[in-house]
């Protein structure tokens, strides 16, 4: 039966179709109905309440009207094996918010996006713009506010003494990672884990490695973008065993995870910490990923004893383009143990 612009003839009525409800206007000659519709918002709120879902990852159509709520793929999980339509998206009426949640088993995405400012929702954890205190603490590491808003690091709401490293993946946010200024690290619980700044390889034939965020957006002000860093640290020694089957390589999962990142990667730059966790670090990845095509970088002595510990400590103490260099000048993994 033939369907157009979701009306129905039938004798002398016409039929509305529509998600939530259903018009009946008796005359076949003439009608004008009035539907009930949902107080359109300002354009400027709803246009930036779609802008912060679109960077979510979420394809926001124009079926995502405000005051309803719409049926959409998770950019998470796609759909689980069967691939549907799992997210549930909801435009508050006036267009302020959204908020969204994932009905598929395994997955459960979760979080809200704010028209009025860059504020997001992260499994129950409200973010906000860097602010202040935190663009000093990172311009005294030499790290620009501009990188920060390129890489998307944010703050715990109302709390400029947490920092938020937000996890993306083709845009969309995938995790988080948070820092007090005191060097106390948490992730939440359950998250799949992914390396930092995943997007700036996407078509990297070579890849840096760090050991931490901030080296990675030292690495950045150097010029240099296509480097990412580890989520979790480093261990304390290199595991006396023979490498575990990928699904049991648990604390180095991220590579797993990234394993079409990486595949086409020609060479692996590991630029770790000069320590004994560092080193190790180096050699379990380069174990994982081929040591015929990682190289490894020497940070430069800082006096008669001892050496830069990192990428962000050359970049505050010697400049972007001596970092630049010494990751440059990186030698062959084979020769540097």
């Amino acid at each position: 039966m033939p369907f157009a612009n979701n009306i129905i003839r039938h004798r002398h009525f016409f039929f509305f179709l529509n998600p939530t409800r259903l018009s009946v206007c008796s005359s076949a000659r003439k009608f004008n109905p009035k539907v009930p519709t949902t107080p359109t918002p300002k354009l400027s709120k709803l246009t930036e309440s779609k802008k912060k879902i679109e960077l979510l990852g979420i394809q926001c159509l124009d079926c995502c009207l405000p005051g309803r709520y719409n049926c959409l793929f998770c950019p998470q999980c796609r759909g689980g094996k069967s691939m549907d339509k799992t997210l549930s998206q909801h435009n508050i009426q006036h267009g302020y918010f959204a908020m969204r949640r994932c009905f598929q088993t395994n997955c459960g995405w979760a979080g809200q996006a704010f028209a009025d400012s860059s504020k997001i929702t992260i499994n129950g954890t409200k973010l906000e713009p860097i602010g202040d205190e935190l663009v000093a603490y990172f311009a005294e590491r030499r790290i620009s506010k501009a990188t920060l808003q390129r890489n998307a690091v944010m703050q715990k709401s109302g709390d400029q003494a947490v920092i938020a490293f937000t996890y993306r993946r083709n845009g969309a946010v995938v995790g988080c990672k948070y820092r007090t200024l005191e060097k106390k690290f948490w992730q939440e619980k359950g998250t799949k884990k992914w390396l930092y700044g995943l997007d700036d390889i996407e078509e990297a034939a070579e890849v840096i490695i760090v050991e931490g965020e901030i080296d990675k957006l030292a690495v950045e002000e150097a010029g240099l973008h296509n480097c990412v860093s580890v989520p979790s640290g480093a261990p304390q020694m290199v595991s006396a065993k023979e490498l575990p089957t990928l699904e049991k390589d648990t604390a180095y999962q991220y590579l797993w995870n990234c394993k079409e990142y990486l595949d086409k990667v020609s060479r692996v730059i590991l630029a770790t910490d000069v320590d004994n966790p560092g080193n190790a670090l180096a050699e379990e990845l380069a174990r994982r990923l081929g040591k015929e095509r990682c190289w490894r970088v020497h940070w430069p002595k800082k006096d008669d004893c001892r050496y830069f510990k990192d990428a962000n400590e050359v970049l505050k103490c010697l400049g972007a383009g001596a970092l630049k260099e010494v990751i440059e000048n990186a030698e062959p993994y084979q020769e540097s143990v």
